[in-house]
């Protein structure tokens, strides 16, 4: 750290103590927590640490030195250092990279847009019959872009419209009408920037992976697997209880199919010939 001696020594130690965490820990991530209220924070931070994922909160700076100074290390972690930015933290963690990102993006809530945001993603404003009285709103309406109109006596948003692209900037003007439609386009939670297991380094895109709908293509995928196993014979500790039932249903149905008598086959046998004995007494009208 340049200059350390004209530091105070608490933030010497403070990243002391961060490079340690970055060096010792399995799995490191830089997690942002802007616009989280502090009690929020306070709560996520303890369900994280008593799940064995704690948090430290540091300044940019003190987080950037540590990177550099841990990178001699485990040259890894440099990086991360790309990613601290705004308001960022540090976590420690164990076990799988995919599973602490879905417990991140439980942490974050829909929340409304009060202006001068980034719209994270394109705000869709579905056509619909708004709750609103007709009267000036439609003109606030009609100004911030919305397709407002009054019909049968009631202010109606005429199509879906796009009202603020990825990337622009909410005004306080559309924030404002947002709100009272009851749409919050921004989310407030955990953030996760980056994540370093071992030494890959995961970006969120790659991490942003529905796990549920995972599984379900790897259910469709195993009966798909064990339909065509079945369809060509082919054996495994899976097909073969199913191979030999089906091997038994197609016996059975063969043996009666050609009246051979066992133990097995005589009650559909029997049963086959009272069918049979009785079409033919319905036939020649004998009397039963």
């Amino acid at each position: 750290m340049p200059g350390r001696e004209s530091v105070r020594p608490e933030k010497v130690e403070s990243v002391a103590r961060l490079q340690a965490t970055l060096v010792r820990s399995p799995m490191t991530a830089l997690v942002g927590f802007r616009g989280v209220p502090a009690s929020a924070l306070q709560r996520m931070r303890r369900e994280l640490r008593e799940r064995g994922h704690p948090i430290t909160v540091a300044t940019n700076s003190l987080l950037l030195h540590a990177i550099e100074e841990a990178s001699t290390e485990r040259p890894a972690l440099k990086p991360l250092a790309a990613s601290v930015a705004d308001q960022t933290a540090l976590l420690a963690a164990e076990g799988n990279p995919f599973s602490l990102a879905a417990e991140f993006s439980r942490t974050r809530s829909p929340t409304p847009a009060r202006g001068g945001e980034i719209a994270p993603k394109d705000i869709l404003v579905p056509a619909q019959t708004t709750s609103f009285k007709p009267g000036p709103i439609v003109g606030e309406l009609q100004h911030a872009g919305f397709p407002a109109a009054i019909e049968k006596g009631k202010v109606v948003l005429k199509k879906d419209v796009t009202i603020v692209k990825a990337g622009a900037v909410i005004s306080r003007e559309v924030a404002g009408l947002l709100t009272r439609l009851d749409i919050l386009p921004l989310e407030v939670g955990l953030e996760l920037r980056a994540l370093l297991d071992g030494e890959t380094l995961y970006t969120p895109e790659v991490l942003s992976v529905d796990l549920d709908a995972r599984r379900a293509e790897l259910g469709r995928a195993h009966q798909k697997a064990l339909a065509l196993a079945l369809e060509i014979g082919y054996t495994t500790p899976e097909t073969i209880p199913l191979l030999l039932s089906r091997a038994h249903r197609r016996a059975l149905a063969l043996a009666v199919a050609a009246a051979y008598p066992t133990k097995a086959t005589l009650p559909a046998l029997f049963a086959r010939a009272a069918r049979e004995a009785a079409a033919v007494q319905h036939l020649t009208g004998a009397p039963s």
